[in-house]
């Protein structure tokens, strides 16, 4: 028994020697036992898994437009005097967009009075001989035919005053329309008259955007298009810029595909926009398909995506099974392969529903290459891989029970061996 304990110790010196001066280059990338002997542990940085918020979203371009455009059309004809306003001005309803000559206008108005001045006078008159005629008539003091005519030139009269004020409402109503004004509040898109020209009747001088909304149309593939609903959000950015300009809503959608080009529209309605949102400018919109809260989220990187081929059975053809693993690190020296379940995705962010928890600590770089009990050391610990010190390398032998020693003893004898022998040849050769 003493014999063994002696031998043991020495064996103890011996690799405590080796491993303080690094032994020969066959040691790095043989096996062995505890970081000595083996080959050096992959370098990996670690991350802690976290739960979060992710959000599945569908992402198209669009033209911001408004959602209604007016036409602005003149309800009298003659010269423009003046213009206004001009592309681009914000105007508000009932606001004077261009002036029409209006001395014409103002002289119809002016001959109305006049004419309902004469009517109404006519009328008094008539409407007072009809009274008296109407006693008189009572107490048959004149005849039938008599108040007849009395009361017929009473009727003329009232038809004549009475057309006489419809004249005057009609030239007051045109006098101001020689005004012309926006119907609604908006901003002014287009101008197709300028001073001197002659506005007519039904023809266009002006369009209002309407600001009541802006709205824009994206069009989605098939399974896109499927998923979206209609009230679910949406947020808008400028596609020159990336930064979010607008919120909406999904206002409509289309009943069917288009039958040319295999995309269903969606329409947005814009219920918060910022300054910058202009008619014309073109939006990516990020429709949001569902939200899922307090789930573990990890970076897409940090995934490793396996493709494998096999022939389905009953119908021959050759079909793909995706599947999806992540590692994480065991005490900060090993690796250990996890199966992945994934969710939904937003960006490089993926949702994990199986096969991690919260406080996993995820490899995130140096993954690619390891395997399932790869050893590792993380990035700025000591913990991993070969003993940073011959103190360390000391104790975790003092550590080692008599098998674990034996066997570290074989290995280095197994490795060493062919060399050590030729090296024996060499020197009995030159003695």
């Amino acid at each position: 028994m003493k014999t063994l304990k002696n031998s043991l110790f020495i064996i103890f010196i011996a690799l405590f020697s080796v491993a303080c001066g690094g032994g020969n280059g066959n040691q790095a990338s043989g096996p062995g036992f505890g970081g000595f002997g083996g080959g050096q542990p992959a370098s990996v940085e670690v991350t802690a898994v976290q739960a979060g918020t992710i959000s599945e979203q569908v992402r198209a371009y669009g033209t911001i437009r408004a959602q209604d455009v007016v036409s602005v059309t003149p309800q009298v004809s003659n010269r423009i005097t003046r213009i206004l306003v001009d592309l681009g001005d914000n105007v508000t309803r009932g606001q004077v967009m261009a002036e029409i000559y209006d001395a014409s206008f103002r002289d119809a108005v002016e001959q109305a009075q006049a004419q309902i001045r004469q009517a109404r006078a006519t009328f008094e008159r008539d409407s007072t001989q009809l009274a008296r005629n109407t006693e008189l008539f009572e107490r048959d003091l004149i005849s039938r035919s008599e108040f007849d005519d009395v009361r017929t030139s009473y009727l003329n009269s009232l038809a004549q005053y009475e057309s006489a004020r419809a004249a005057l409402t009609q030239s007051r109503e045109n006098l101001e329309n020689t005004r012309i004004t926006s119907p609604v509040d908006g901003v002014v898109l287009n101008r197709m008259i300028a001073e001197g020209d002659v506005a007519t009747t039904g023809q266009p001088v002006f369009e209002v955007a309407n600001l009541v909304g802006f709205e824009t149309r994206v069009f989605l593939p098939l399974r896109d298009w499927e998923a979206v609903q209609v009230g679910q959000a949406v947020s808008m950015a400028l596609s020159s810029r990336g930064s979010e300009i607008a919120t909406g809503i999904v206002s409509r959608k289309s009943p069917q595909l288009n039958a040319n080009t295999g995309l269903g529209e969606i329409v947005i309605s814009l219920t918060e926009a910022a300054s910058s949102v202009f008619q014309g400018a073109l939006v990516q919109a990020q429709i949001n398909l569902q939200t899922r809260e307090n789930v573990v989220i990890i970076p897409r990187s940090a995934m490793i995506e396996r493709v494998d081929t096999y022939i389905e059975p009953e119908t021959g053809t050759i079909e793909l099974e995706r599947s999806y693993t992540a590692f994480v690190s065991q005490g900060d020296t090993t690796a250990v392969q996890r199966q992945l379940v994934l969710g939904i995705e937003q960006g490089d962010r993926i949702e994990v529903i199986e096969g991690l928890q919260p406080g996993d600590g995820l490899i995130i770089t140096g993954h690619r290459n390891l395997e399932d009990g790869s050893r590792i050391r993380v990035a700025g610990s000591e913990r991993a891989g070969n003993p940073s010190s011959d103190g360390e390398r000391a104790e975790q032998l003092r550590n080692l029970t008599p098998e674990q020693i034996e066997q570290m003893r074989q290995e280095r004898q197994q490795q060493g061996g062919g060399q050590g022998r030729g090296q024996g040849r060499q020197a009995s050769g030159s003695n």
